[in-house]
C-alpha cells in the first residue's frame, strides 16, 4: 500500500512539471510572434514616411510655397478721375490794408491819461489819449475876451461912423474927419474878426488835447505813456483801419498774366488753418530787382492771419482732370515716390510715380500710374518688392467691427 501511494504522488509531480514548461514555451512562442508584428509595422510606418518626404520633394515650387506667406493684410484701391482747380502757387506776406499813424497834434503838452491799449478794438472818433488841458483852456479864456473887447471897440466904432454921416452934409466935419471915423469902422470890424479867428484857434488847440481814433479799427502799436510831454506830430498809436488784411503774393513776369482781379486764393497760414481771399488789384509794374509782380489779396477775417506773417497762397485759375489716389497709399524713399501695386497672385510691385496737386487727403498722379492699376491704400511704407500680402475688402474690414457690439449684446 505505501508503494502505491509513492508512485501516484511522483506521478503528479511529473504532470505539474510538464504543464508548467508547456504554459512557460506557450508565453514565449506568444512574446516571440508579437515583436515580429510590431517590428514589422514599424519598417512599414517608417518606409511610408520616407516614400511620402521624397514625394513631396519631388514636386516642384514646394519649397517656394512654404516661404510665400502673406507679410501684411491690406486694402487696396483704384486711381479716381476728378475735375480738380488749376492752381498756382505763390509766396507772400500778409500786412494790413492801411495803417493808420495816430500822432499828437498839440505841442508841449503832457499826456494825461491813455485810455487804449494794443489789440483794443476802437470806433471812429472815440478818445484813445488826453493831454493835460489847463494850458489850453487859459488860452481859450484870453482870446474870448479879446474878442470881446473887439466887439465893444467895434461898437464905438460904428457909432462914431453913423454920427459923421449924419453931419456929412452939415459941414460941421471935415472930410478928413469923417473918413477917419468910417475907417475907424471898419478896422473895428477886421480887428474882432481877427480876434474871433484867435479864439477860434485856441478852441482848436484845445480839442488837440484829446486823441480820437480816426477810424474803426484795432490799435496795432502804441508809443504813449502817461506822463510824457511830446511835441507835435509824435507818433501814439498805430491803427490797422477797419481791421483789414491782405496778403501781398509775389508772381513772376511769366506768370503774371494768369493773375485778375477777383480771383480766389487759398493761404496756408503758418498754423496749418486755410484763409479764403480774393484777388483785389495786380500791381501794374515789376520789380526791376526780382522781376516779381505783386498781386494784392484782400483776406476774410480770420484769427489765423496776423500782419508780419509769411504765408503761401494758390490762386484758382481753372478746372481740369486730375488722376488722383490717397496720399497713405503713396511712399517717399531715396528721394522719390513710390506706390505699391497688386499684382496677380497677390505679389506687390513697387512702381515710381510723379506726383502734382493736393486736394485735401489725395494727392495727383501725374505719371507712372494707370486708372486700372489696383495699389495698396495703406500701410505701403511696410511693404517692398516681391513681397506677398493678404487682400481685404473694405467692406468686409468695415463690418467685422460693426458686428462686434451686436455679440457683445447677446
Amino acid at each position: 500500500m505505501k508503494r502505491t501511494k509513492v508512485s501516484s504522488s511522483s506521478q503528479s509531480s511529473n504532470i505539474f512539471r510538464f504543464s508548467t514548461l508547456a504554459i512557460a514555451m506557450s508565453a514565449a512562442a506568444l512574446l516571440v510572434a508579437c515583436g515580429g508584428k510590431e517590428a514589422d509595422k514599424a519598417k512599414t510606418d517608417a518606409g511610408g514616411a520616407a516614400a511620402t518626404q521624397k514625394a513631396d520633394a519631388a514636386k516642384p515650387g514646394a519649397a517656394v510655397a512654404s516661404t510665400a506667406r502673406p507679410v501684411l493684410t491690406v486694402n487696396v484701391t483704384k486711381p479716381q478721375i476728378s475735375d480738380w482747380p488749376v492752381r498756382l502757387s505763390a509766396n507772400g506776406n500778409i500786412v494790413a490794408w492801411q495803417e493808420a499813424i495816430v500822432g499828437a497834434e498839440a505841442n508841449g503838452l503832457r499826456l494825461n491819461e491813455v485810455r487804449v491799449n494794443v489789440g483794443d478794438q476802437v470806433k471812429r472818433g472815440q478818445v484813445l489819449a488826453s493831454f493835460a488841458a489847463e494850458t489850453s483852456r487859459a488860452d481859450v479864456a484870453v482870446l474870448q475876451a479879446s474878442v470881446a473887447e473887439a466887439e465893444a471897440a467895434l461898437a464905438e466904432a460904428q457909432a462914431n461912423a453913423a454920427r459923421a454921416r449924419t453931419l456929412q452934409d452939415s459941414g460941421a466935419l471935415s472930410a478928413q474927419q469923417i473918413n477917419q471915423f468910417l475907417t475907424g469902422e471898419k478896422t473895428a470890424a477886421a480887428r474882432l474878426a481877427a480876434a474871433k479867428a484867435q479864439a477860434q484857434s485856441s478852441q482848436l488847440r484845445l480839442g488837440f488835447t484829446r486823441v480820437v481814433a480816426p477810424d474803426d479799427g484795432v490799435i496795432s502799436a502804441r508809443t504813449a505813456t502817461v506822463g510824457a510831454v511830446v511835441g507835435t506830430g509824435q507818433e501814439l498809436f498805430r491803427l490797422i483801419r477797419q481791421n483789414r488784411l491782405e496778403w501781398r503774393g509775389e508772381v513772376t513776369a511769366a506768370e503774371l498774366p494768369k493773375i485778375g482781379a477777383g480771383q480766389k486764393v487759398a493761404i496756408a497760414a503758418p498754423s496749418g488753418e486755410t484763409v479764403n481771399g480774393k484777388v483785389r488789384i495786380v500791381a501794374p509794374t515789376v520789380d526791376p530787382q526780382t522781376r516779381n509782380a505783386i498781386a494784392y489779396v484782400d483776406l476774410e477775417r480770420s484769427a489765423a492771419a496776423k500782419p508780419g506773417m509769411f504765408a503761401r497762397g494758390e490762386f484758382e485759375l481753372a478746372q481740369g482732370k486730375a488722376i488722383h489716389v490717397p496720399q497713405s497709399a503713396v511712399v517717399a524713399r531715396d528721394g522719390f515716390t513710390y506706390v505699391m501695386r497688386v499684382d496677380s497672385g497677390n505679389k506687390v510691385t513697387q512702381i515710381k510715380v510723379a506726383t502734382a496737386r493736393r486736394n485735401g487727403e489725395r494727392i495727383e498722379i501725374k505719371d507712372g500710374l494707370k486708372d486700372s492699376d489696383a495699389i495698396v491704400a495703406s500701410g505701403a511704407a511696410f511693404l517692398t518688392e516681391g513681397d506677398t500680402v493678404r487682400v481685404v475688402e473694405a467692406a468686409q474690414s468695415t463690418a467685422k467691427p460693426a458686428a462686434k457690439p451686436a455679440a457683445a449684446s447677446k
